[in-house]
C-alpha cells in the first residue's frame, strides 16, 4: 500500500521557502504589534517596528518572548484576537495557580492539525491505517493535537489517553492499530504489560510509533524498535508555539526532526548572551510562528538545546535530538515540572525549611519525582504535624503541578547547601 502524497512545500526549494518565510513573518509581526498590547510594548521598548523585516536576518532585531510573558499577562493578556474568536484554551503546568494559557482561533486549530498530520504521514502512515493515542488529553496539548492530526489525514481514531495499562494492551491486541503515539517512557511500560500477559510486544500489530513530550535517547530508540519490533520516530512541540507537530522526524532517515518551516521558523542562540548562532552550532532553540492568529509567538525561548541542520528527506532543516536544557526544567512523565513550583508550595508550609531538592529516578521504564525537603529547626521528620505537611504538599504537587512525587522528610541540615547556585535537580536516571 502507498503512502499519502507530500505538501508541494515539503520539497520546495531553498529560496521558494525563504519567500513565503518572510512573507509570513512580516504579516505575522504585523498582526502581533497591531493587536497584542504586550507585543506592542515590548517592540517599543526594543525600538523596532514591523517594517524594519525587510529579510528573515532582521528577525534578530526584535526581542524574545519567555514563558514569564506568558505568566505575566495570564491568562489572555498576550491575545491578538478577541477571546471570543478562540475555539480552544489549552494550559500546561505553570507555576501554582497560573498555568500557561495558549489559544486557538479556528484557522489555528485546521494549522496546526494539519502540521500534526504531516508528522504521521512522514513517519510513514497509509490510507486506512488506526491510531492509538497513548497521550494525555483534556489541557495537555498532545493528545487532542494527536487526534485531531490523525483525523486530518483521514485515519481511524482511538482516544485512548493515558494510563489503565492492562486496557490498554487489550485494545492493541483486539483492535490491531497500525500506529502508536505516546510517550517514550509510556511505550515501555506497555510492552513490559505485554509481556506479563504472556503475549511478545513485537508480535503485536503495532508498525509505528511516534514518541514525543519528553527527551529520548538514539539508545531508547533502538531499544523500543526491537522490544516492539517498530520504526520508533521523534516528534517535537510544545504548548507555547502549538502543540505537538511543530517538528517530526521522516521514517525514511530517522535522522532528527524536520522542522515545518513554513509554519515555525527556528534560530539558535546563546543561551547566555542572546547572540545568534550558525546553523550547525549547539545553543537554545528559538521559535517564531508564520501562521498563527490567537497567540502570535515571536522569538519564543524554549529553553531546549539542540542544533539546526541541513534537510534529508525534506528540503527543510532538520533539529538534532534535544540533548538538554538551559534552565532546571524537568519533565516526569510527560508533565513540565519546575523546582520554582514545588518551592511555592513548600513556602506555604510552616513545618517544612526551604531547603529542597528534586531527585528524578527511573522506575523500571517510567520516571519518578522524589522531593526531599527539610522540616523546620526544632520539628522531627516524624512527627504528625510535619507528616500531616507532608501529605498536604504531595496533594498539591499532583493538583498543581500535574505529577506524582513522593516526599522524603530530612532533619535540619539533611539537604545539601551550596555556596552558589542551589543545585536544585539531581537525575538519577542515568
Amino acid at each position: 500500500m502507498t503512502g499519502f502524497p507530500l505538501d508541494s512545500i515539503e520539497k520546495a526549494s531553498l529560496d521558494e521557502l525563504s519567500a513565503l518565510q518572510l512573507k509570513r513573518l512580516q504579516s505575522t509581526l504585523r498582526h502581533a504589534y497591531a493587536n497584542s498590547p504586550v507585543y506592542r510594548a515590548k517592540f517599543d521598548a526594543a525600538g523596532v517596528h514591523p517594517d524594519d523585516c525587510r529579510s528573515l536576518a532582521d528577525l534578530a532585531k526584535f526581542p524574545f518572548t519567555t514563558k514569564h510573558d506568558l505568566r505575566d499577562s495570564y491568562p489572555f493578556g498576550m491575545l491578538a484576537v478577541p477571546r471570543e474568536q478562540c475555539v480552544r484554551l489549552h494550559a500546561s503546568s505553570g507555576t501554582t495557580g497560573k498555568p500557561t494559557v495558549v489559544a486557538y482561533t479556528r484557522n489555528d486549530v485546521d494549522m496546526w492539525s494539519a502540521c500534526v498530520a504531516r508528522s504521521i504521514r512522514a513517519a510513514g502512515a497509509r490510507p486506512g491505517d488506526l491510531v492509538h493515542v497513548s497521550y494525555g488529553y483534556g489541557l495537555f496539548t498532545g493528545g487532542l493535537g494527536a487526534h485531531y492530526g490523525a483525523e486530518k489525514l483521514g485515519l481511524t481514531v482511538v482516544p485512548f489517553g493515558g494510563g489503565q495499562t492492562e486496557r490498554q494492551v487489550q485494545l492493541i491486541v483486539d483492535f490491531k492499530p497500525d500506529i502508536i503515539m505516546v510517550t517514550p517512557s509510556y511505550m515501555l511500560a506497555i510492552a513490559d504489560e505485554f509481556e506479563k500477559q504472556g503475549l511478545s510486544p513485537a508480535e503485536s500489530s503495532l508498525r509505528t510509533g511516534i514518541f514525543g513530550a519528553e527527551p529520548w535517547t538514539n539508545d531508547m530508540r533502538r531499544a523500543i524498535e526491537q522490544r516492539m519490533g517498530i520504526d520508533a520516530v521523534d516528534i517535537y512541540g510544545l504548548s507555547e508555539v502549538i502543540g505537538p507537530g511543530v517538528a517530526s522526524e521522516c521514517v525514511e532517515t530517522k535522522d532528527g526532526p524536520t522542522v515545518w518551516e513554513d509554519h515555525f521558523y527556528p534560530e539558535i542562540i546563546d543561551p547566555e548572551t542572546g547572540a545568534l548562532l550558525e546553523d550547525g552550532q549547539i545553543g537554545e532553540l528559538v521559535f517564531t510562528s508564520l501562521t498563527k492568529e490567537a497567540l502570535p509567538i515571536i522569538r519564543y525561548r524554549t529553553r531546549d538545546l539542540t542544533r539546526l541542520l541541513p534537510g534529508t528527506a525534506r528540503s527543510m532543516r532538520r533539529m538534532e535530538k534535544i540533548t538538554g536544557r538551559s534552565d532546571d526544567m524537568m519533565i516526569v512523565r510527560g508533565v513540565n515540572v519546575f523546582p520554582t513550583q514545588i518551592e511555592e508550595l513548600i513556602l506555604k508550609r510552616a513545618e517544612l525549611a526551604p531547603h529542597y531538592q528534586c531527585i528524578l529516578t527511573r522506575e523500571g521504564a517510567m520516571d519518578a519525582l522524589t522531593v526531599a525537603v527539610e522540616v523546620r529547626p526544632g520539628l522531627a521528620p516524624d512527627s504528625a504535624a510535619v507528616q500531616a505537611a507532608a501529605r498536604q504538599l504531595q496533594h498539591e504537587i499532583k493538583a498543581y503541578v500535574g505529577t506524582t512525587a513522593a516526599i522524603e522528610l530530612r532533619a535540619e541540615g539533611g539537604v545539601e547547601r551550596s555556596g552558589g547556585k542551589a543545585r536544585r535537580v539531581l537525575d538519577r536516571r542515568r
